[in-house]
């Protein structure tokens, strides 16, 4: 068991204390608490992986966790520090986007699983609706499996309303080709953060995922 209790409370508090004074006096909890059981958690997840997939190997926590500091510079609401962890397990670490990988947050506010492509670019968004429109039959297979659906739901994403000419026909057979992104969430309440085997259980997800990264990559 990589978090505690006293993982969430910290946020709790960090939350109603949401400045630099508060953070500052509580740095020892955050390191001992927070930064040091997410880091082992991420650790094992990454092990646990690149058993799967070789090509996660290498990957470090400092290469996929991202920062517990907010970029507030284009944002109202001013507080400085984000009230949850998070890391992406990408091949490449954190700043590369591709499916295939996996990100999940931790905080009292949501407890996350997340795989796909989130904001793909303009190239990297064509050819992922090649990549289906090229197998429409498999990636329905892909999408509706019954574990699939079990984990995840429904593909979530932003959509356009307007698609290149060559793309319409296989859009009317299979509307998520008109998404402008393509991620799945797969949700979990604290208290099962807390019990039994956490890393175990993120990597069953992305490993539930895998079929569905594998269309959208053209795999």
């Amino acid at each position: 068991m990589h978090l505690e209790e006293s993982f969430y409370e910290f946020f709790i508090e960090l939350s109603l204390n949401n400045h630099k004074t508060w953070f500052d006096a509580n740095r020892k909890r955050y390191e001992t608490d927070v930064k040091k059981p997410f880091q082992a958690l991420v650790q094992e997840v990454i092990e646990r992986v690149s058993a799967v997939d070789s090509r996660f190997s290498g990957l470090t926590p400092s290469d996929c966790i991202f920062r517990i500091n907010k970029d507030i510079r284009f944002s109202k609401d001013k507080s400085p520090y984000k009230t949850f962890c998070s890391a992406a397990i990408q091949i490449g670490g954190r700043k590369q986007m591709s499916a295939g990988g996996l990100y999940f947050e931790m905080g009292p506010e949501n407890c996350g699983v997340y795989a796909g492509v989130y904001m793909p670019e303009k190239e990297m968004l064509m050819q992922i609706r090649e990549n289906i429109a090229a197998r429409l039959q498999d990636f329905s297979m892909a999408v509706n499996h019954k574990e699939f659906k079990q984990y995840f739901g429904d593909v979530l994403g932003e959509k356009n309303k307007i698609l290149p000419p060559h793309l319409k026909g296989a859009a009317a057979q299979e509307p998520l080709i008109f998404n402008k992104q393509f991620y799945v969430q797969h949700s979990m309440e604290a208290e099962d953060t807390l019990a039994g085997d956490l890393a175990g259980k993120i990597t069953r997800v992305w490993q539930v995922s895998i079929p569905f990264a594998k269309m959208l990559a053209g795999e």
